[in-house]
């Protein structure tokens, strides 16, 4: 009983915690696309394509 209620909370603070705005998006890093320091990724889902300079994938989908 109490590994079904552990499951819920989990399941319950990913649905509050997640970032809505990349939901649908799934960055992959394009390494040939690199420029001055910037990395450049492309969204699976929706065909985006963004610059980030930390590093990581862009924080919102970028298709509109």
């Amino acid at each position: 009983m109490i590994i079904v209620v552990g499951l819920i909370v989990a399941f319950l603070l990913i649905v509050i915690f997640s970032n809505r705005r990349t939901r649908q998006c799934r960055w992959r890093e394009d390494r040939r696309g690199d420029r001055d320091g910037q990395r450049k990724y492309r969204c699976m889902a929706c065909g985006a394509e963004a610059f980030t300079s930390n590093g990581k994938p862009p924080l919102d989908c970028k298709a509109n």
